[in-house]
């Protein structure tokens, strides 16, 4: 049984990540509408008559949506059956499901009624949270905690502090990012890292402070990962879960920026702009892992710290009762 849980947890987070890039190729194709004002319907229609892109686009995210959520809601039913004592389990089955139906409910409002772009924009990070969750779930499925010895590691205050404010900071990046495809500011900007790199003045129109102000939460995020992973570089080698990471993070985020530049160098490639939604996507599953290791921090200090205090005691207690043996 925890084997076809363990294939059938790897199966819902790939399915996930094609939800994150369905929704992705959706609005890069501008494809919103392409059932029309019907959901869950295509055009009032269950088999459309009219084939277009726009629609097999549409369809085919509706489609992969509904199964992802049926899959979700049958991982976190066995997650809580079967690995329901861990801590976290429960927690994550719940967010998981919750939020893809969050998710669903904003895309399906989005095609019934017409809601502003930066309530659009949230559907990506809603995503994004579902997704991870699902990803953690598989995490616990696969025990890699133990792989890691997990249970013995400590988070210090000033790691947990940059992992916990990362993550948060993720997330406007992400809404940010969202807001520029849904306003479509992605080619506002001619050149990069600048709007016009010949021209240092300040964004002029809406489009462009959408766009520029991306760019910029981008790169402060970029620059506080490449701090955090030289900190693990120089000092938590011998924590290899941290170290290890925090490189991962810094690849990924490093990738992250190269494809968002290479969307403004290739005008706005759809591959590159799928791949700059991968690799945020990953970057945000790394994250989150950290954070789940850094919630567990104090459990584990107090655990090893009373290990400690027993060992000592019993070890006190054994030169007690040790027989003298006379000298003859």
């Amino acid at each position: 049984m925890k084997s076809s849980l363990k294939w059938f947890a790897v199966l819902t987070t790939i399915v996930m990540l094609f939800i994150l890039l369905g929704g992705a190729l959706v609005t890069k194709t501008d494809s919103g509408m392409g059932c029309g004002r019907s959901w869950p319907l295509c055009n009032g229609q269950l088999i459309p008559d009219k084939i277009t892109l726009e629609l097999v686009i549409e369809l085919s995210h509706r489609l992969v949506s509904g199964a992802g959520g049926f899959m979700v809601l049958i991982l976190s039913y066995m997650s809580w059956r079967k690995i329901g004592h861990i801590r976290e389990a429960r927690f994550l089955s719940v967010i998981s499901f919750s939020f893809l139906v969050l998710q669903g409910l904003i895309g399906a409002a989005a095609v019934l009624w017409s809601q502003s772009d930066f309530v659009l924009a949230l559907h990506f990070g809603i995503s994004l949270i579902s997704f991870a969750s699902v990803f953690l779930l598989t995490l616990l499925i696969f025990e890699v905690d133990k792989k890691f010895e997990a249970e013995k590691l400590i988070v210090d205050k000033r790691m947990g502090f940059h992992i916990i404010g990362i993550l948060i900071f993720t997330l406007i990046v992400v809404y940010t990012g969202a807001l520029v495809r849904h306003t479509e500011s992605s080619l506002i900007c001619k050149d990069w890292p600048l709007c016009v790199n010949d021209n240092l003045a300040l964004p002029s129109n809406l489009y462009e402070w959408v766009q520029m102000g991306h760019r910029s939460i981008a790169g402060a995020l970029f620059i506080w990962v490449s701090y955090v992973a030289f900190i693990a570089h120089k000092y938590y080698k011998h924590q290899k879960v941290i170290y290890g990471g925090w490189i991962a993070a810094f690849i990924l985020v490093f990738l992250q920026v190269t494809a968002g530049a290479f969307i403004i160098f290739s005008r706005q490639n759809l591959y590159i702009a799928l791949a700059h939604a991968l690799f945020i996507a990953c970057f945000f599953g790394v994250m989150s892992y950290l954070m789940l290791l850094t919630s567990r921090s104090k459990k584990n200090a107090l655990a090893i710290k009373r290990g400690s205090a027993t060992h000592t005691v019993n070890g006190q207690d054994e030169q007690e009762i040790t027989p003298t043996i006379p000298a003859r």
